[in-house]
């Protein structure tokens, strides 16, 4: 089965599961109408002696049936929620396959580092990106996962080819990939963050200076109680009821500001977590074979219960404390049986059994939804390759390579053979240029993530990848053009002697703030200090005297072009890459074609 027939099929059975829920929901609603006015109605006429008092059973009857009915019309809203998050994701995925994937508004911008060395460049995040192209996490922490191995390359060849290997076993996996981000989405309407929750777990208790409450919570309560029964049924004072009130309301009061500030954290840090059980469910219900998506599974599960039970304890505990935003109901039962006490100190001890196993749980996570995300592009792209990615000498060599984020990209063959070798590449405006030096660069940030590539080889050593393409002015900080460049040349030149022998840098048009003469020298001297760190890399340029390096390092500079051909006025690009250097120019039939005439 294809992807869009997954997709397809997997849309339809949600819209006709969503169809038959709407059409439950609302028998159901009108049910629990129809019992709630029997209730009303037969406990009004035996009030008002219409009925006999036997009536009553029909009454609570009524009542009874309308709590079973609502209880089912809840459980049938929640299928209704699942299924419209399924169908979200199905309709997403069909999004992508026909290309209308820039409109999602999972971009990532906010997660890119001001002058990170290639993201910008390469549109990894932001709009158009990769990272909206791949998005389909279902929390913050997955979120920050996916944008962090696309920010930095793995730490070593083996790890590429274990992200490798769990993308391919997940790639066919679409129920468990999709559950997966489901029961996330479930947890709240926007992606849930863990930060908070995972930040409560592990900080301070703030019940160690009301210690001594806790033995008082099982004393105090049962004798107050038993007092108010024994002056209410048989011939005993109130006054040992009202004692018991008067001491009970004096333990709120000296407990009150600690119990307060652990509801304040507690609620902040839950954040929807409560519901996160059925997410670690679908994990403990997946078998696996790959080493690396069996690890993941053990981080979440560990010893004794399993996540999900205990996310479900939790959540019971949590709906207990919820009493304390009931203003009417909280604080006459919280006096008469100090139940901040009792439920809060619970909340304690599951926090300090579980606690330091939670940042460990949504680590485990986030890595299950990245690799979920890669998965589900190899799935959606069968045709493309996961990369031979080595450690070692830097080399770079792809076969029918096309630029990712491209629909139907021209593929082109490219090859750096060792540490120290560059192209030099020329060619008129709008050829493509540009256009191959982000496709060589993107590729291999995806390759050294994990990711597959669109090529039929691709075969890369291990690299930091250095790019200058999109430099920008900045008026605020009085910064021009030129220098601006001459920042960016300056940090990719500290990162290429840090990381000697093993960077790929992608220059676009050098040194355009200045002259053709210094723009010569200085891109000619630039190129030489980049080779001799053994960087290895491609620079775009119109400059053709830089096209001498070839001659000047023989062996390790080749020159390659990209030409437009005009034909009866029109303009065409065949995109295709060509030895040697362009012999065209086209830029006055650019500015022709563009309204603007230039007498030569």
């Amino acid at each position: 089965m294809t992807a869009e027939q997954a997709y397809t099929t997997r849309r339809d059975t949600a819209k006709a599961a969503l169809l038959a829920l709407d059409r439950q929901g609302a028998r159901l609603a009108n049910f629990r109408t129809l019992t709630f006015l029997t209730f009303l109605v037969v406990l009004g006429l035996v009030i008002f002696d219409r009925l006999p008092r036997w009536a009553l059973v029909v009454s609570l009857g009524s009542l009874t049936a309308y709590v079973a009915l609502a209880v089912a019309h809840a459980r049938v809203l929640g299928r209704e929620a699942r299924e419209k998050v399924r169908l979200s994701l199905n309709e997403r995925g069909l999004a992508r396959l026909a290309g209308r994937w820039h409109t999602f508004p999972e971009k990532g911008a906010s997660l890119l580092p001001d002058g990170h060395l290639y993201a910008a460049d390469l549109d990894v995040l932001g709009q158009g990106s990769l990272f909206q192209r791949l998005d389909d996490t279902g929390t913050k922490a997955g979120e920050r996962q996916l944008a962090a191995w696309l920010l930095t390359a793995a730490p070593s060849a083996a790890e590429v080819h274990e992200r490798q290997g769990a993308a391919r076993e997940l790639a066919p996996l679409i129920d468990f990939r999709q559950a997966l981000v489901t029961e996330a989405r479930l947890a709240g309407q926007d992606k849930a963050d863990p930060t908070r929750f995972i930040a409560w777990t592990e900080a301070p208790s703030f019940l160690s200076k009301v210690q001594w409450a806790w033995p008082l919570a099982h004393v105090l309560p049962v004798y107050t109680l038993g007092a108010g029964a024994a002056a209410a049924f048989f011939d005993v004072s109130s006054l040992f009821f009202w004692g018991g009130v008067l001491v009970q309301l004096g333990v709120v009061r000296l407990t009150g500001i600690a119990l307060n500030q652990m509801w304040v954290a507690l609620s902040s840090g839950e954040q929807g977590f409560v519901r996160f059980e059925e997410t670690f469910a679908a994990i403990d219900r997946q078998t696996f074979t790959h080493p690396r998506l069996n690890a993941l599974k053990a981080g979440v599960q560990g010893q004794g219960p399993s996540v999900s039970e205990r996310l479900a304890a939790f959540a019971r505990l949590m709906g207990f404390a919820e009493l304390k935003n009931s203003g009417q109901m909280h604080p006459v039962i919280n006096v008469l049986t100090l139940w901040d006490l009792h439920v809060l100190f619970r909340v304690e001890r599951w926090r300090t059994t579980h606690g330091t196993g939670v940042r460990s749980w949504f680590d485990a996570l986030a890595q299950l939804e990245a690799l979920s995300a890669f998965a589900g592009y190899a799935f959606e792209r069968p045709a493309d390759v996961f990369p031979e990615v080595i450690d070692g000498a830097f080399v770079l060599e792809a076969r029918g390579l096309g630029h990712p984020l491209l629909d139907a990209p021209v593929r082109n063959d490219v090859a750096l053979t060792g540490p120290g070798h560059a192209l030099v590449i020329t060619g008129s405006n709008m050829s493509g240029k540009t256009t191959l030096m982000r496709t060589m660069g993107l590729s291999t940030v995806m390759a050294l993530a994990g990711l597959p590539v669109p090529a039929t080889r691709f075969r890369v050593g291990r690299a930091q990848v250095l790019t200058s393409m999109r430099v920008k002015d900045s008026l605020e900080r009085g910064v021009s053009y030129f220098y601006a460049e001459v920042q960016r040349i300056k940090l990719l030149l500290d990162t290429a002697t840090a990381n000697r022998g093993a960077c790929l840098f992608l220059l676009d048009e050098l040194f355009m703030g200045t002259n053709a003469k210094e723009r010569t020298l200085a891109s000619k001297h630039l190129l030489r200090e980049l080779l001799q760190l053994g960087a290895a890399g491609a620079v775009t340029t119109h400059d053709l005297a830089l096209c001498e390096l070839e001659r000047e390092l023989e062996g390790r500079v080749r020159n390659v072009h990209f030409r437009d051909v005009v034909t009866n006025g029109e303009m065409t690009f065949d995109y295709t890459l060509r030895e040697g250097i362009v012999t065209t120019t086209n830029a006055l039939e650019v500015l022709r074609r563009a309204g603007v005439v230039v007498a030569t």
